[in-house]
């Protein structure tokens, strides 16, 4: 065993001469205990919230999406299919049509997203898992259109689940020069009727502005004869969505994106993203305040052991060695808080996963009842990797000169 760090480990759980010395370890070993174990559970919960907004969003988007680069509708070709038919891992192919339209309901007016979708877009998702209502997912038949709204804007209309009267759709009519005798002469109008179903993602994108129709329904309405915004893919379970978005990156080429639903939904992930960085940076520099009681213990440590150091020091060891035990003292405090921090940081995380110790509050308007969490090893890993770079940081110069100091007086008497 390396001599320094032998005697640290003597020096760490021996009795000192002063009960003041082992108080102030134990303040020091608590504290980094207690900022180790903070972060565990700050970013658990992010991650927590990470992984419940993802699985929001499983239910309405794809599992990959392919847009235009340019523009915002395409034309899908036989070669395209034939591609998408050759590349492994592709379950299902759905065409979708989307656009802004202004929809209005006995009076009530709202801005609106029209998303027309093909036959299949029931198997695209498990869309089915967010529908209510006592309806059937029916988009179109001989008599009528039908539209499935989002649980805001059936509010925002105030026409209920289930509604008789038709609900009148305007969109701008393309290529055509304005009118300004007649405005409305620009717009073209369509209606829809409510199958007896409405969807609710829980988030405000989707549920307070989005209405799903029938691909052809979108069509007429936008005037597009055999466009498309998008083609939504499924991938078939147990293949890899990184392997397939990069092949068909790689053969569709620049003229069009693929993106998974983390692309999708870029900006909210960076927003969760963004906000565990910040905890974690604030939470560093909590632990390094946390990290300054070890320099208090140490120093007081290097007073204790004066004449030990002045007995070794005659020995033959050098002042390298002698520097090296102290750091290594310091080291092991902030191990020792980061090994206790890490398992009651876990511990504590397994308990709220399993029994929802900790709520969000009783107001009714939160998706969960408490605060979700999910313990990833790579924060463990990051988290003490974090104490042990912050500890030597802390520790290293400051011990360094405090033992030199000590030593240069002894030799100097």
């Amino acid at each position: 065993m390396n001599l320094s760090l032998y005697i640290a480990r003597r020096y760490l759980f021996s009795k000192k001469s002063h009960n003041a010395i082992n108080i102030i370890s134990a303040i020091s070993v608590c504290g980094v205990t207690l900022a180790t174990m903070a972060l565990v559970c700050t970013l658990s919960v992010f991650n927590g919230f990470h992984e419940l907004v993802e699985s929001m969003f499983t239910h309405f988007d794809p599992d990959l999406k392919i847009e235009a680069a340019k523009g915002k509708t395409f034309v899908p070709t036989d070669e395209m299919y034939a591609l998408l038919e050759a590349t492994s891992g592709i379950e299902v192919v759905t065409e979708t049509l989307e656009d802004n339209a202004m929809v209005q309901y006995k009076g009530k007016q709202a801005m609106a997203t029209i998303k027309g979708v093909a036959d299949n877009f029931s198997s695209l998702t498990s869309f089915d898992d967010i529908l209510l209502g006592n309806g059937q997912f029916v988009l179109s038949d001989e008599i009528a259109d039908y539209g499935i709204m989002g649980m805001q804007l059936v509010y925002t209309l105030n026409s209920g689940f289930s509604f008789i009267d038709p609900m009148e759709i305007y969109a701008p009519k393309r290529g055509t020069r304005v009118n300004m005798a007649n405005p409305m002469m620009n717009f073209t109008k369509k209606n829809l009727f409510s199958p007896g179903l409405v969807f609710r993602v829980n988030q405000e994108k989707y549920d307070g502005s989005y209405i799903i129709t029938s691909l052809p329904f979108a069509r007429s309405l936008y005037g597009y004869e055999n466009e498309v915004s998008a083609l939504e893919l499924r991938v078939t379970p147990g293949a890899s969505v990184k392997k397939v978005k990069k092949a068909l990156r790689q053969a569709l080429g620049d003229d069009f994106t693929v993106k998974d639903r983390y692309e999708q939904q870029e900006e909210v992930f960076k927003i969760v993203e963004v906000e565990k960085f910040i905890s974690y940076l604030f939470l560093s520099f909590i632990l390094l305040v946390a990290c300054f009681n070890i320099i208090s213990s140490v120093s007081m440590l290097i007073l204790d052991k004066e004449k030990n150091m002045t007995t070794l020091h005659s020995m033959g060891a050098d002042d390298r060695l002698i520097h090296r035990i102290f750091v290594w003292e310091g080291h092991l405090i902030s191990i020792c808080g980061a090994a206790l921090g890490l398992i009651l940081g876990v511990i504590l995380c397994l308990i709220q996963q399993h029994f929802d110790v900790i709520g969000l509050g009783s107001s009714g308007s939160f998706v969960v009842d408490a605060y979700p969490v999910s313990v990833h090893l790579s924060d463990i890993l990051l988290v003490f990797v974090t104490v042990v770079v912050v500890s030597f940081v802390s520790v290293w110069l400051p011990v360094r000169l405090l033992s030199k100091r000590l030593l240069d007086t002894k030799t100097e008497e």
